[in-house]
Formats: structure tokens, sequence, C-alpha cells
């Protein structure tokens, strides 16, 4: 179906196998060049493409079911996708088995609201130079990755849920080449890494909880001035890597359930300063074959000794006021 008007509200449809195309992006819904349409409590089964806005201005995608059974990302497009588009609500949508859930690129002032991606191919939402937009309540849960976000700035990342995004290569969250961005009150639990970042700078990490993931951040050496605060990490088997042994990076004011230290004066932070960067970790890089020796007593040994007098890991990425309590449940 291809919109042609302005100012078309498209309610109660239901939409089912839309041809696939390996020359013409076939969407369900396709909009062109229009300004203030709405598409709401559509049901769209099998759309290749659920809902396309090409240069769209003034839109609404709210309140559908859009479900595909596409088994590669060759066969498949996305459930909502938004090219070179502005000021776009996509809220409380049920997107399933899709290539990528929610796909912005060239967006500005979009928001993505109270959505619901799974099992998604490649990735629960993924945006590229999307500057000035917004992400808030939604869950991704079992995608191929749950989401990527490159190339842009000025962005919230707020009150979301990551959630068994599992695999060799998957994240909850991929921050690549991004700046100036604000990632508060999310929950991260059991991804393979929840956060990965690479190029990221100048980005507000706080109040965010890292429950039982295998990396809960990687964040590599090309990443400056980001500040990690009043965050929970609990559970995870490892808090924090990186690839370099300098870091701008400032932690502070989170609590670590490995943390072991002591709170003398009964302020509520540790007095001794807590070094979250395991030795194993880099050994797991360098030789990934030692993961055999995760919890031994040998390795406990190791990483105790390089907390105590650090040689090898980063001695700048450190929280100096870690909490004795978690802020999370």
């Amino acid at each position: 179906m291809m919109i042609e008007a302005d100012s078309v509200t498209i309610r109660g449809l239901t939409i089912k196998n839309v041809k696939v195309s390996y020359v013409d992006d076939n969407a369900a819904i396709k909009v062109k060049v229009r300004k203030g349409i709405t598409v709401d409590k559509c049901t769209i089964l099998e759309g290749m493409f659920g809902v396309y806005l090409s240069k769209a201005e003034d839109c609404r995608v709210t309140n559908n079911t859009i479900i595909s059974s596409a088994n590669s990302e060759a066969n498949s497009g996305n459930g909502v996708h938004c090219w070179t588009s502005r000021n776009v609500l996509i809220s409380d949508n049920r997107i399933i088995g899709h290539r990528d859930g929610v796909y912005l690129e060239f967006m500005r002032h979009g928001t993505v609201l109270n959505n619901y991606c799974e099992r998604n191919l490649r990735y629960g939402l993924h945006f590229m130079f999307s500057d000035s937009c917004s992400y808030r309540k939604n869950t991704f849960t079992r995608n191929g990755a749950g989401v990527a976000v490159m190339y842009t700035k000025y962005v919230q990342m707020i009150d979301n849920t990551f959630l068994h995004n599992w695999g060799p290569s998957t994240y909850g969250l991929l921050l690549k080449d991004i700046t100036d961005s604000h990632i508060k009150g999310n929950r991260f639990e059991q991804n393979s890494i929840a956060v990965y970042t690479e190029g990221a700078n100048r980005i507000l990490f706080e109040d965010n909880a890292f429950v039982k993931n295998g990396y809960a951040m990687r964040m590599l050496g090309n990443c400056d001035l980001n500040t990690v605060r009043n965050n929970t990490f609990s559970g995870n088997t490892f808090d924090v890597t990186t690839n370099s042994r300098e870091s701008s990076n400032h932690f502070s004011k989170n609590y670590w359930s490995d943390y072991d230290g002591y709170d003398l004066n009964k302020d509520g932070f540790g007095d001794v300063p807590y070094h979250p960067v395991r030795l194993y970790s880099y050994l797991i890089e360098q030789m990934p074959s030692s993961v055999i020796l995760m919890h031994s007593a040998f390795v406990d040994i190791l990483d105790m000794t390089e907390r105590i007098i650090p040689t090898v890991t980063p001695e700048l990425l450190v929280d100096r006021s870690p909490r004795m309590k978690p802020l999370h449940q």
C-alpha cells in the first residue's frame, strides 16, 4: 500500500504476505515524501518491510503488531523503516522476526517509545546518522543483537530493557562513533555483552543495572571522557574490560558485587578504591582457550594481586567511591 497524500490515518487494517523482492523495498505500508501520516492498530504479517517511511515528516506509527517468520536477513526487511525523516513517533508496537525491528537512518528528532522487539534477525533497534533522537521504555529480547547506535550524537537512551541477547558476537547495546549522549535507567540482564563502546565520547552512563551478563561493559581505548556513575554491576562474569592501559573515562559511586572493601566511616561508600578491570579478562583476550581456568584458585590469586598492585590493567580506570549497597534490585 502506497500513501500518496498528506494527513492520512490508516487504522485497524490487517495486511498479509507482501511479496519478497531483492530489487524493490516492498512494504505493507509505504510512505514517500509525505507529512502527517498515522499508522495505528494495524496487523502486518509476513510484510517483508512492515511500515516504510522515506523523506517523511510528522508521522506516527503506533500500537501495531508486525510479525515475520523470515529465516535469513537476505529475504527479510525491517519492521519499521525510516530514512531521511523528521519528527517521527514509533510507539507501543510489537515487532517480531524481521531483519531489524526498527531501523532509522538520517533521522532527526525521532522518538522510539514503549516498543517490544523480539527475535529480530539482526537488531531490535538499529540507527545510524540519526542525531537528536530518543528511545525510552522499550524491551529488546532474544534478538541477533539488541540495539546498535552508530555515527550519531545527542541521543537519549532511557529506561529500556535489554534481555537475553546471547551469541558469540551479540550485545545488548553497541555504541560506535557516538558522542554527547545520555544512557540512563536501563536494565541489561543476561546478555553476552551488555554494552560495547568503540569511539564513544562524552557519554553519561548513570542509574543503569548490569545483571548476570557475560561482559557488562567493553570500553575500547578510543573511548574518551565518558562518565559512569551510580550504576549497579551485579553477577557479571566481567564488569569492565578494555584493550588499553590508558583511560580518560571517569567511574564513580557505582555498586560492584565483587567489591570486598570496607566502610569504616559508614557513609555508604567503600574506603578502598575498586579496579573493575580483571587481569584474567586481559588473558582471555590474548588466549581465548584460557577460559577453562575460570573460577580457579589460580585466576583468583592473579586478579587479587593485580588489584592490589596494578601492573597490566589500566591504573586510572578506577572507582574511588564504590557503593557498599546496590541502587537497583
